[in-house]
């Protein structure tokens, strides 16, 4: 996990498991704590997110004050569980690989 240059967020590689859960919260956390209303979430070399790691993701966005969160290129799993438990959450935006 890195930030992103040139744009508030960060970019994210491997896999979103029980083993990375920590450092995944940690990394949402502070993405957070700097939100000022639009921020980015790049997932193209991510292969997996398990649904606990698309949960984490869900409640940072349901906890900001304002705005949303982008989310780029995730592997498919993430668009499916978002419109499964949170079809109408406002405050993430998904684009497709």
């Amino acid at each position: 996990m890195s930030p992103l240059p040139g744009r508030p967020g960060i970019r994210v590689g491997g896999e979103i498991s029980e083993v990375t859960r920590r450092s995944w919260e940690e990394a949402l956390s502070g993405l957070a704590r700097k939100h000022s209303g639009l921020s980015y979430v790049e997932l193209s070399a991510v292969a997996f997110v398990d649904v606990a790691g698309v949960t984490a993701l869900a409640v940072t966005a349901m906890g900001l004050s304002e705005g949303r969160v982008v989310v780029e290129h995730p592997p498919p799993q993430v668009p499916r569980v978002l419109e499964m438990f949170w079809p109408d959450l406002p405050q993430i935006e998904v684009v497709q690989r």
